[in-house]
């Protein structure tokens, strides 16, 4: 049996930018089109027909286009609402596919070490697919599979997102998004190496050890590999189908408060934050006689490590919007890498500051949201966008893109579960005694723990 190609190829990225190309390169003529010749195109009509495309393929370009879609105006609205949909939903690969990836992986007698191995995929993601199995020993394992010629597929894909990126930046300068794409093409690389992932998994179960309404799998040692992660099996529910069942206020508020924890003890106390929240990644464990309402966490391939400097950046931004101290919030966005900031462009940087943080600011019980329009959100980007562009434009660091998607997707899910909490006094028991050097250092003990690629 022939060895499957580690490395991307050429052909393997010529094929996949043949495929994509047509619809990258129609957004890119269709606005161009619009923006300096005046041909007015449906552009709801044609982001459908993206949605479409790209919900088709495996591979990551669908996942980047979630990412876009939580910057402000990265892209125009009617491309962002549609994309913003995106599932991992591409069709499964094959039984044939599935007997060679493992035997690649563990060896021709993969299957005697496993007393059954599902033939059907049991799930789909953007980079593989996972199926389930029972260990010699009784336990119940996910073995999440990596496509066929990924690397190619990646590849590809990060060179139509620079096509794209590269022709809105010359219709509109207002956010110069150079250091988003390498950041995007960074962790969208490290999320192809599946061992990383078992390290970054492990890390997550150190940081939420104490948090019994957070469940996260456990890597299986000697079943791991670059193309294969086997993980503790975790039974839960897709949150949108218990939401259908119309919970009580009190389970939605449990569920709320578990995500909240989920994504920010790793943050405030570890400076390490899971940057890919979409609704798949994530599952609802009802409550029970023994156990009260929590979630299961899963897929850590997009895990973004700070420094401490920047943990200290983003409690400082808090702090100065809680006191109205512009001067300590020209500090945070220093801190943060944002240069050749004007008093104007400080202004407008606020707005979506003081947008993403009033909750936390409102010392009582409410809903994440209290407008009641569902555009609010992108109300507000629009309105920041059409200032930065007033005011000569600016350039996130690249630091700034899974913090803000963090934050966004997150109020998505809050939304969704209409939950009632005190967003306050959650945040306010994270950040309490708040010790950039104290972080340093029990990041630094977990990383190494993990088996974790320290800070850079």
């Amino acid at each position: 049996m022939a060895e499957e190609r580690e490395g991307s190829s050429l052909f393997g990225e010529l094929r996949r930018m043949a495929r994509t190309s047509g619809a990258v390169g129609g957004i890119a003529a269709r606005v161009a089109g619009e923006r300096f010749l005046g041909i007015k195109t449906d552009r709801a009509v044609h982001a459908g027909d993206l949605k479409a495309v790209l919900g088709g393929l495996k591979g990551p370009l669908m996942k980047v286009a979630q990412f876009l879609t939580t910057i402000p105006n990265a892209l125009p609205p009617e491309y962002a609402k549609e994309l913003a949909a995106l599932q991992a939903n591409a069709p499964p690969m094959g039984w044939a596919f599935v007997r060679r990836r493992m035997a690649s992986e563990l060896g021709p007698d993969w299957q005697s070490r496993f007393a059954s191995f599902g033939q059907e995929a049991a799930a789909a993601a953007s980079l593989g697919q996972v199926h389930r199995a029972t260990l010699p020993d009784g336990r119940l394992v996910a073995c999440k599979l990596q496509y066929p010629d990924m690397p190619s597929v990646v590849e590809a894909d990060l060179r139509q997102l620079k096509l794209a990126m590269n022709v809105f930046a010359r219709m509109d300068d207002a956010i110069q998004h150079d250091d988003v794409y390498v950041e995007l093409c960074d962790r969208l690389r490290e999320e192809l190496d599946y061992e990383r992932e078992a390290a970054q998994m492990r890390l997550y179960r150190r940081m939420l050890a104490d948090e019994p309404t957070v469940r996260t799998p456990e890597p299986i040692e000697g079943y791991c590999s670059k193309r294969l992660l086997t993980m503790s099996w975790l039974d839960g529910r897709p949150i949108l189908d218990r939401l259908a069942e119309d919970p009580s206020q009190e389970e939605r508020n449990a569920y709320a408060t578990a995500l909240f924890r989920a994504w920010y003890v790793p943050f405030y106390r570890y400076g390490v934050i899971h940057g890919d929240p979409h609704l798949g990644n994530y599952q609802v464990r009802q409550p029970t006689e023994h156990s009260p309402a929590g979630i299961n966490l899963l897929d850590y391939g997009a895990i973004r490590v700070f420094p401490s400097s920047f943990l200290r950046g983003v409690v400082m931004l808090y702090e100065a919007l809680r006191d109205q101290d512009d001067e300590k919030a020209a500090e945070a966005y220093r801190i943060w890498g944002f240069t050749d900031l004007s008093k104007e462009k400080m202004e407008v940087l606020g707005l979506w500051a003081k947008f993403l943080h009033e909750p936390l600011l409102d010392d009582r019980v409410r809903p994440i949201q209290e407008n009641d329009d569902p555009d609010f959100g992108r109300k507000v980007a629009a309105e920041v966008h059409a200032g930065l562009k007033r005011t000569g434009g600016v350039r996130p660091p690249r630091e700034f893109v899974l913090v803000d998607r963090g934050a966004v997707g997150l109020g998505s899910a809050f939304l969704r579960l209409n939950a009632r909490l005190n967003w306050h006094r959650l945040f306010n028991e994270l950040i309490e005694g708040f010790d950039a050097d104290a972080l340093a250092e029990r990041q630094q003990t977990a990383l190494r723990e993990a088996g974790v690629p320290p800070v850079v």
